[in-house]
């Protein structure tokens, strides 16, 4: 499957030396396995030597948002949200705690230049196909179902409408012969796949940042994996299982697709992105 992130991949990210790179996710106080994504990718950009400094900043762990700019010490700093989608955290929480007034802030001696979160990208729909391709690469996709998952409910609103944008783009894409959403907590409901697939085999792809108990327990549990939450133990395994055999379908289980190591990749383009829209800005104005 050639996608349009192998094909951006061939243009070399240019050197920022001057600049650092401020990675920015939730974190938790109680789920180690929700930085470790933010923390690996941003371990991938650094060893590309590409900015000054790169360093992770979290909501709900260390190092903390406010205290983070102090550990940079460039004038130019870019901030990327590992966020699936726009919302509280992206609109209010960062902007609150890194003191921002907009893409483009200038306070204490720096500029700090404040990107779109990582799910904005278009190139999300070519990880969602990787992943999925990579999961379940032997079955016809003429006779495979795509269910991409998200948490629903009010928690983040535009979360449910990120996961409809991008089976609205798979669809068009007519690779897939079914592809549809499914929500944790909201209708449709995750747990009523067998009535929303109508194909041998199903793919499921997780539209979260990282896993967690929602993709190691809550998920499993939903689908019929597993009858209840079986802990930490099941946590290596759930996903090298696959497939699963259950109603009748062949039934295959992805991580979430923000622990895929392409997100890197996606982490510079939305600098790139950010350069392209605020340079045409500049010489527009």
């Amino acid at each position: 499957m050639t996608t349009e992130i192998q094909q951006a991949n061939e243009e070399p990210f240019g050197f920022k030396p001057d600049s650092s790179l401020i990675v920015v996710g939730h974190g938790s106080t109680i789920n180690p396995d929700s930085s470790r994504p933010t923390f690996a990718h941003a371990d991938t950009i650094r060893q590309k030597g590409l900015f000054a400094d790169v360093v992770c900043a979290f909501w709900k762990e260390e190092p903390s948002l406010r205290e983070v700019l102090r550990m940079v010490e460039t004038e130019e700093v870019y901030v990327v949200p590992h966020f699936i989608s726009e919302g509280y955290f992206t609109q209010k929480v960062i902007p609150r705690e890194l003191e921002l007034t907009g893409p483009i802030t200038r306070r204490d001696n720096k500029v700090i230049k404040y990107c779109e979160p990582v799910g904005n990208h278009p190139q999300m729909t070519d990880l969602i196909l990787q992943r999925a391709n990579r999961t379940a690469p032997s079955v016809a996709p003429e006779q495979t179902s795509l269910l991409i998952v998200g948490h629903g409910t009010g928690l983040n609103e535009n979360s449910a409408v990120a996961v409809k944008t991008q089976v609205k783009k798979i669809r068009e894409r007519q690779i897939y012969t079914e592809v549809g959403a499914a929500y944790m907590e909201e209708e449709p409901l995750i747990s009523n796949w067998p009535s929303l697939t109508h194909y041998p085999s199903v793919v499921v792809v997780p539209f979260f940042i990282s896993d967690g108990l929602h993709s190691y327990e809550d998920i499993p549990v939903l689908l019929g994996i597993h009858s209840e939450s079986t802990g930490t133990a099941s946590r290596a395994e759930i996903f090298r299982r696959n497939p699963y055999l259950l109603n009748g379908r062949t039934l295959y289980y992805a991580s979430a697709i923000g622990t895929d190591p392409m997100m890197a990749e996606i982490i510079l383009e939305m600098v790139h992105q950010f350069d392209q829209k605020h340079l045409a800005s500049a010489v527009s104005d």
